[in-house]
């Protein structure tokens, strides 16, 4: 048996373009695994500490309404939605807090990954469009630059680890789809892996 790395190669289409390049599936699981633990922090972080900013006498006292309301430039092309959540943050607050704590335990425990990694990745839509300064025009300029912040790139990754199906490699999802219940209802897949 031998000790070096299992090689393997993607062939695909790409942009109208054949595309094919070898990688090793050892460090490729590394790489997906050491993503999903990290993406499974940020989420857990910023979840627990919106969720006791108040301390434990006072849980739940973040509120995403002063955000809403002061932090989005009136240049933002979608100003006025993020105004209009600013009026529901009995529900927006909740689905945030929990959202992330939700989303950080299943990357982390790697179950449902490719669900908790659309809905993390919508999350992180709604951060990135919120940092936008201006419109098309303006180049989507963000507060660092333009277009690209790290709700962008958080978005990218969360993409990623569900086209890969991260949560197979060291996660639960692994044994879920073994089950008789994904077996018999094969769209489950598209929430696991």
């Amino acid at each position: 048996m031998s000790n070096q790395p299992a090689e393997a190669a993607i062939r695909t289409e790409l942009f109208g373009s054949n595309i094919e390049f070898g990688y090793s599936q050892t460090w490729l699981a590394y790489s997906l695994l050491g993503l999903r633990i990290v993406m499974a922090w940020v989420f857990l972080q910023a979840g627990l500490e919106k969720l006791f900013e108040g301390g434990l006498s006072e849980p739940l006292a973040w509120s995403s309404t002063g955000f809403l309301t002061n932090a989005i430039a009136e240049a933002n092309p979608l100003y006025g939605l993020f105004q209009f959540f600013a009026g529901y943050s009995a529900i927006v607050d909740p689905m945030v807090v929990f959202g992330q704590i939700l989303i950080g335990l299943a990357l982390l425990i790697g179950v449902a990954v490719r669900f908790a990694a659309l809905m993390g990745a919508i999350q992180m839509t709604f951060f990135w469009t919120a940092a936008w300064q201006g419109g098309l025009m303006a180049g989507f300029p963000v507060e660092h630059g333009y277009f690209v912040d790290s709700s962008f790139v958080y978005l990218l990754l969360l993409f990623g680890l569900g086209a890969w199906g991260a949560g197979r490699i060291f996660g639960l999802d692994a044994t879920l789809e073994q089950t008789a219940v994904v077996r018999n209802n094969p769209w489950l897949r598209y929430l696991l892996g």
